[in-house]
């Protein structure tokens, strides 16, 4: 089995690893989060890379690429620990793509892989703790001019860029049915507060009252299932890209800082540490292959592979955040010095759709009973 990047996949890496580098630099991120954590104009440049349309057709503007494509993308844009949420247009360009009717793909598509449109997923509320069958928002249907349509009463929390984005997906529930809906932002009863979150970018609380909507799925818990998925992949990648910074990151400040008129990566114990936080990046690295390999697997099988996936990276980024926290001293937590943004973006992701406890439950549930202790 050939598991080589291929050669359209490796330029694919080389032209956003260059855009980082020369586009996306630190200072540039600082000014980003200082102006509220998200900028429209880079999330522009990322379509100029044709990166918002990797998972929507070409019929309908986009590259019509797939999950390999998606993963060597995330990666480089975590080594450059970038705000605007590229993983957001991959959900929406898949499950619009995958669920949605003709008119609505027609309607939104084309935006997304332009990057005019930004859709986030909607889909964490107060109580459910990352549990995808708690959801409280309610939908009624209305008769409207162009034929039926939704109203949406409740209230979502930690939308990224949710003040910012164009629309919404937002389960509800019609009774005892889940489906999926589509909000647009500013419509009548739609209301969003923004702030930054802990890494510096941008997320935002959104509250609907009667906010009208269109049904993308009427089987709202599999397309939430697949969204979530799709979301977990995403994100694996960009953890392998923050920790290969914050590795190499680490690496470097050993081979320079002097300690008694050594250097520190002289120091046979350091030098064990260092092995160690290899050992997990590349563990890390295995895994988010692997969860995006499955992504185009059957349903419990994608479910399953996910959450072992997303197991070991909160596994490796708490580790490896704080050994190189640990490793570079008092400046490894100043605001000044990338490594502490490197820990804290670390710490978000471990979080970002569901933490290592939560995921190691969800593997332990799909285990079956010959599986053993």
């Amino acid at each position: 089995m050939d598991f080589d990047f291929s050669d359209d996949q490796q330029q694919l890496r080389d032209a956003v690893r260059r855009w980082v580098e020369k586009g996306y630099t630190f200072d540039r991120r600082r000014a980003i989060t200082g102006a509220g954590g998200f900028d429209r104009s880079v999330y522009a440049e990322l379509a100029s890379l044709g990166l918002t349309g990797l998972y929507i057709a070409d019929t309908h503007g986009g590259t019509g690429m797939g999950p390999v494509e998606a993963l060597v993308a995330m990666e480089e844009l975590g080594r450059g620990m970038v705000h605007e949420p590229l993983g957001q247009a991959l959900i929406a360009g898949a499950i619009l793509s995958g669920y949605a009717p003709d008119a609505l793909k027609s309607r939104w598509l084309p935006g997304i892989a332009a990057g005019d449109a930004l859709v986030s997923l909607a889909h964490q509320e107060r109580k459910a703790r990352y549990r995808l069958d708690i959801c409280d928002t309610l939908a009624v249907p209305t008769a409207t001019s162009a034929g039926d349509g939704w109203a949406l009463t409740g209230a979502k929390s930690l939308v990224p860029a949710g003040d910012r984005a164009d629309g919404f997906l937002v389960p509800a529930r019609d009774g005892d049915t889940l489906s999926l809906f589509l909000v647009e932002n500013g419509a009548s009863g739609v209301a969003t507060r923004g702030y930054l979150t802990q890494d510096g970018g941008r997320a935002a609380e959104l509250t609907l009252q009667s906010a009208p909507a269109v049904r993308v799925a009427s089987d709202g818990q599999r397309a939430l299932e697949h969204a979530i998925d799709i979301g977990i992949a995403a994100t694996c990648a960009e953890a392998v890209g923050v920790l290969d910074r914050t590795f190499d990151l680490t690496a470097e400040y050993l081979n320079t800082r002097k300690q008694f008129g050594v250097t520190l990566g002289t120091f046979q114990a350091l030098r064990h540490r260092m092995a160690d936080m290899k050992m997990q990046l590349e563990l890390a690295r295995s895994m988010s292959y692997y969860a995006s390999m499955k992504l185009n697997a059957p349903e419990n099988e994608r479910r399953l592979a996910m959450a072992r996936a997303k197991v070991q990276l909160g596994t490796s980024m708490r580790f490896v955040g704080q050994n190189a926290v640990q490793l570079h001293g008092g400046i490894g937590v100043t605001d000044e010095y990338l490594g502490s943004h490197c820990f804290k973006k670390l710490t978000q992701l471990e979080l970002t759709f569901g933490d290592t406890l939560h995921h190691l439950g969800e593997v332990s549930s799909r285990m079956p009973e010959t599986a053993g202790v």
